[in-house]
């Protein structure tokens, strides 16, 4: 190892930040950013462990990103984050150069049979008081829009047009390197513990790292995905949050049809265009927890196919899948909702940003910015994100979204 790379090893040796942030993918990069965009004179680490981010949910992700929640929170979070992306190519662009991030706007689909038509009413109600456009389609009404689909089951769906999806790994890399351009320094290293002041109610130090190191905080935030409960388990903080794997497919119809926006049902099959083919799944909310990207190369062919073809047999009858891959979802058990704030009453400066259940991209912006309105001004100043908060875990008190997830 020469002098120079030497020194670039050691150089964050037992440093002190304004504020160290564990996980370097979009949530955590988001964080810094906003951090950053707040008060440029903050001194901001991210921890991450693999640059390469092989395993990251943001890069194995479908890139959607949709207003079609119910609760007011996740609405304003995507009406934001939308925004936000398309202005992405010019807001994060570095020297005149443009951070590409192919946003796509087709629009989001949710089909629903029975009493969720009801649901998705409510839904739209709320949505559209939130400057949302939400056309409400009954049976007749899916049918003809979608002539290749199958509806007699369907009593109806919410088209939201204005909605769409991205290239998550172009998201990813457009904040990151935004975030270091502005001054963030990445840590190639791994948060194994931390230093605390005595008492129940004692800050947050130190983060020690897997080399050896140390690195001081002012305040600490966990944005570590799918592995943020192990990361707040080190200072005792339980996070109800677990990896679970799912899978994403890309695969082609036997015959072209209409284009088609982001479909999602009730059974949790979702899929969108993508090429000249469709990137989608469908997800067993019962998959075993853990750190598993083993991937089942029968699982299209034996659960996704049948409900493909079952809702658009003149294209899927014969859909060929292509390649499958595994992500992790960082699946909040308590209600499936993220976990935005900081442990009060014990230790105030250690921050939470995770257990998004899949909805981590489309919400990172808006995450991002939250954490930093709490750090800089102590308060959420934008988006009132509090029944979001940590509170709820501590009171066992769920805040779900009401129909599909």
């Amino acid at each position: 190892m020469n002098a120079n790379n030497y020194a670039n090893e050691h150089k964050h040796a037992n440093r002190h930040f304004d504020a160290v942030i564990i996980g370097g993918a979009i949530v955590g990069s988001s964080v810094a950013y906003y951090l950053k965009q707040s008060n440029p004179a903050m001194t901001v680490a991210v921890v991450e462990p693999d640059p390469t981010y092989e395993f990251a949910s943001t890069t194995r992700a479908s890139g959607g990103a949709r207003r079609l929640f119910s609760c007011p929170e996740n609405i304003a979070m995507s009406n934001f984050s939308i925004d936000f992306i398309k202005r992405f190519p010019q807001d994060m662009a570095i020297a005149g150069a443009p951070a590409h991030i192919d946003w796509v706007e087709q629009g989001y689909l949710f089909i629903v049979e029975g009493a969720y038509m009801d649901v998705l009413e409510r839904n739209a109600q709320t949505q559209r008081a939130m400057g949302a456009e939400i056309h409400l389609l009954d049976r007749n009404a899916l049918r003809e829009r979608f002539p290749s689909m199958h509806v007699a089951d369907l009593d109806g769906g919410a088209y939201s047009p204005r909605d769409g999806w991205c290239d998550p790994s172009g998201f990813l890399q457009g904040m990151r390197k935004k975030a270091r351009s502005l001054g963030v320094d990445y840590i190639q290293d791994k948060v194994t513990g931390f230093d605390r002041v005595a008492g129940k109610s004692g800050s947050v130090t130190h983060a020690a790292l897997a080399s050896g190191r140390k690195l001081g905080g002012a305040v600490f935030v966990n944005a570590a995905g799918a592995w943020a409960g192990g990361v707040s388990a080190l200072i005792g903080m339980a996070l109800p949050v677990q990896p679970m794997r799912r899978f994403e497919h890309f695969f082609t119809g036997y015959q072209k049809i209409e284009a088609l926006p982001y479909v999602k049902d009730l059974n949790r099959l979702a899929f969108r265009p993508e090429g000249q083919g469709y990137s989608g799944g469908l997800v067993d909310s019962d998959a075993g927890r853990g750190f598993n990207f083993e991937v089942d190369h029968d699982y299209f062919e034996r659960i996704v196919w049948p409900a493909l073809a079952h809702r658009f047999p003149a294209a899927f009858e014969g859909a060929r899948c292509h390649r499958t891959w595994s992500g992790l979802y960082e699946q909040c058990e308590l209600d499936g909702n993220p976990i935005i704030g900081n442990w009060q009453g014990h230790s105030d400066n250690f921050y939470v940003a995770a257990g998004f259940s899949g909805h981590g991209m489309m919400h990172a912006p808006a995450a991002g910015r939250a954490i930093a309105e709490l750090i800089c001004h102590g308060r959420f100043e934008t988006i009132d994100l509090s029944k979001l908060s940590y509170r709820r875990v501590e009171d066992n008190a769920p805040y779900r979204e009401r129909g599909i997830l």
